[in-house]
């Protein structure tokens, strides 16, 4: 006769922990009821000046513009609709492409001369030992003054007369005096150093900020292996500083493609539309006359400005996610 042994019942390992029991009080559905008990009210009551606000100030104009972007109007006359009408006398206005295109040298010599000063001035300033707070408000005072005020100040620094102030300087070093504001060729290298003058100290205060965040010991490590200040700027400071360099270099992108202030008041566009940028031509289709000009057309334009400028904001982070946070 076979015996046949039975198998062991399997015992719980000592240190496993035991089964999760079985909630007791299910989670109860979310109603009206249980939200006005939770304090709905009391949180909608605290959130709904700025609500209010915001959808006045922010939300009203921003559906107002489209819907006045197909219409025809000067605020005066009565709106009358005319469909995509205004997007197309936009796109065949030949000076749209000039606007594009003056935008767009705008914005290159701005990023190949405004982007990495900043971050060079602030790496310079993280070395200092003394009067670093001296140094962050110098950097920092061409943000507090006025921006037409500097404007008005530095197109008399570009007065093209021999006695101007910037060809002066430039006679101490036997270079002739230059057209400055005057000729198309220079017209718009101008505006970017006085533009890039004016916005740098914001950009320094940002960096200074993020430097700080920077561990030490990486440096300390880097000049252990005989690290120059450039190559801790290029192999410690740079790949620290990613998401902040990324989120600055948008921010100046946008800020370029809606540069207004210095073409209009240091040359209106001039000389020969040389520096007509986008936002000086829809302050053109709006305001061309005393009576005001067709605003449809401006919003019209200021419309396909936005969607372009989201699109690519919304592209530029999605190609730069992973570069940001490696």
């Amino acid at each position: 006769m076979t015996l046949t042994a039975k198998p062991a019942a399997a015992r719980p390992a000592p240190n496993a922990d035991p089964p999760p029991a079985a909630s007791a009080h299910p989670a109860r559905r979310r109603t009206p009821k249980t939200w006005i008990r939770g304090g709905g009210l009391w949180n909608l009551a605290f959130l709904a000046p700025m609500l209010i606000v915001f959808g006045v100030f922010s939300w009203s104009p921003i559906v107002q513009s489209v819907v006045m972007s197909f219409q025809r109007t000067n605020l005066v006359s009565t709106p009358e609709w005319v469909g995509i009408d205004n997007f197309v006398n936009v796109l065949s206005d030949p000076n749209l492409g000039v606007a594009i295109a003056n935008t767009l040298y705008f914005a290159v010599l701005a990023l190949i001369l405004g982007f990495p000063l900043p971050l060079i001035l602030a790496v310079m300033m993280s070395e200092v030992r003394r009067g670093k707070g001296l140094y962050s408000a110098l950097a920092y005072l061409p943000v507090v003054i006025p921006p037409v005020v500097a404007v008005l100040l530095w197109k008399v620094f570009y007065n093209a007369s021999p006695d101007g102030v910037f060809n002066t300087i430039l006679g101490w070093f036997g270079i002739s005096p230059q057209p400055w504001l005057q000729s198309a060729a220079t017209a718009m290298p101008s505006l970017v150093i006085e533009a890039t003058w004016a916005a740098a100290g914001g950009s320094i205060i940002i960096y200074l900020a993020a430097l700080i965040s920077v561990p030490p010991e990486l440096y300390d490590a880097a000049e252990v292996d005989g690290a120059g200040i450039w190559r801790k700027l290029w192999h410690v400071t740079l790949p620290q500083l990613r998401g902040v360099l990324f989120i600055m270099l948008i921010l100046q992108v946008i800020a370029t493609s809606q540069v207004f202030l210095e073409p209009f008041l240091f040359t209106g566009g001039g000389p020969n539309n040389a520096t007509l940028t986008i936002l000086l031509l829809i302050y053109r289709y709006a305001f061309q006359n005393s009576l005001g000009g067709d605003y449809g057309e401006a919003t019209a334009l200021s419309l396909m400005l936005a969607i372009f400028l989201g699109l690519l904001s919304w592209l530029y982070f999605k190609l730069t996610e992973r570069w940001s946070t490696n």
